[in-house]
């Protein structure tokens, strides 16, 4: 018995399994945010429709229903589902984790080496994960959209952006993306081994032109509705 009590007391025996440790979440938290930013990069793109008129974006949104018969559509929702629940599960237990080491904040914070992208990625995040549930029920299941019409995507889109309030909401949404693309794709290249004074730079501009790329092009959409530019 004194036996089975000093194995279990091993430091082997105690370890943490892969996803209790902090190691193990940062890369949950990684993998799953290069998915996600795949997939704002292409919803971005496939966005762009808009400015070619009703049929091409309407056509776009039909090719999405119906790929693989219309069972792609589900397998790819209930994959990006997944990458969120675990971005934001990883993202809060290793926050609590922080909390608990450090339940009084220091008296005087050192602030040199933490940018605002990366203090303010917990606010931005939870915003995201507000616009996210909005925005499946605005333009997707349209119970959120007091002028939805099954089926006519492009209608859906201009008249959803019709509404300043709405639009405004999308574009918060959207600068909490940028904070959080930022600060993701400047912590992706630094775990890739890309922290050099020589490489700084280098990284400083790929995560500014990811970021605004994706951000400014996202932010159009509102406003060209709104200019009367897409209508």
């Amino acid at each position: 018995m004194q036996a089975a009590d000093q194995t279990l007391g091993t430091p082997e025996a105690q370890a943490p399994g892969f996803l209790t440790s902090s190691v193990g979440r940062k890369v949950v938290m990684a993998v799953t945010g290069i998915i996600l930013f795949g997939f704002v990069t292409v919803h971005m793109l496939g966005n762009t429709q808009a400015y070619l008129g009703k049929e091409p974006f309407n056509h776009y949104a039909e090719l999405l229903q119906t790929m693989v018969h219309g069972a792609g559509i589900w397998v790819f929702r209930g994959v990006m589902i997944a990458a969120a629940g675990l971005h934001g599960w990883a993202a809060l237990s290793l926050s609590m984790d922080n909390w608990k080491a450090r339940p009084v904040g220091y008296r005087a914070q050192q602030m040199k080496s933490a940018t605002w992208a990366s203090r303010t990625m917990r606010w931005s995040g939870v915003v995201l994960a507000a616009f996210i549930v909005y925005h499946l029920l605005h333009l997707t299941v349209g119970s959120a959209h007091p002028a939805f019409i099954k089926g006519n995507a492009y209608h859906n889109f201009v008249e959803g952006f019709r509404v300043p309030l709405a639009s405004a909401f999308y574009i918060v949404a959207q600068l909490c993306l940028g904070l959080h693309m930022w600060h993701g794709v400047w912590s992706l290249t630094q775990t890739l081994g890309w922290v050099h004074p020589r490489y700084n730079k280098l990284r400083r501009g790929l995560a500014s032109a990811l970021t605004l790329l994706v951000v400014g092009v996202n932010i159009s959409f509102p406003i060209a509705v709104l200019a009367g530019v897409i209508k």
